[in-house]
């Protein structure tokens, strides 16, 4: 009975608390919480997932702008390369690739190096380099997908912490009431949500460059293909 008695104050002293906030509207009579306040309310476990998120965008640019730069359109040097074999001009091939400074004209160029060798070496020899290639695109985007998966962790255990310092708060005020029960709740609810925010940007980042990626890939090996069907032409 006692125990009932102890619940029925308590709800009571509950209900006091949102009747005073609701009439005052809030803690601070006026103010209105803002972005960067609430940020600072998340406490140290934001820290992380702020450098998270930092790093996050600073790579996802980066790479961006990398890939964007390597897609870009090569049928010109492909045709410029084609007309200097036809015409027997390979020195001229050679600088055409080489002035080009893109991942298809250092494929051509290394294939353009090779020619005079079996038809196989030449192919090897772009292969290795699109490999290369391909790797130096795909740098650091793996960075992005161990974002994703580590950033809600983070805003998991900011949960955790904001979950024990509402109980510390009410084992040292001895006061269960919406003022003590605050500080622990914005803790455990801000990281949670700003840890799932940042996983699931890294997580669009990651599939994006991922795919444009897959496109320069396809692009760079229908374009070598073409290269050896050239170099196959005369002995057709």
């Amino acid at each position: 009975m006692s125990l009932l008695l102890q619940v029925t104050d308590t709800a009571h002293k509950i209900a006091d608390t949102v009747k005073n906030l609701s009439q005052t509207g809030g803690a601070t009579t006026g103010d209105t919480l803002r972005f960067g306040d609430l940020l600072v309310k998340g406490g140290v476990i934001m820290i992380p997932i702020g450098l998270l998120a930092i790093l996050g965008l600073v790579i996802f640019f980066e790479r961006y702008f990398t890939i964007r730069k390597a897609s870009k359109s090569d049928a010109n040097l492909l045709m410029q390369v084609r007309s200097s074999i036809l015409t027997g001009n390979l020195q001229s091939a050679v600088a055409i690739c080489k002035n080009s400074n893109s991942p298809l004209g250092r494929m051509l160029q290394k294939g353009l190096l090779r020619i005079g060798r079996p038809i196989k070496d030449i192919e090897g020899a772009i292969e290795n380099i699109g490999k290369l290639e391909v790797a130096k695109l795909d740098k650091n985007i793996g960075i992005l997908g161990i974002i994703a998966g580590i950033a809600p962790m983070f805003g998991f255990l900011g949960t955790i912490y904001g979950v024990i310092k509402i109980f510390y708060d009410i084992a040292q005020s001895g006061n269960l009431s919406i003022g003590v029960i605050s500080g622990g709740l914005y803790v455990k609810m801000v990281t949670a949500a700003a840890g799932l925010f940042v996983g699931m940007v890294a997580y669009i980042f990651y599939h994006i460059l991922n795919m444009m990626v897959d496109k320069v890939i396809l692009k760079l090996e229908t374009d070598a293909i073409e290269f050896i069907d050239l170099l196959e032409e005369p002995s057709k």
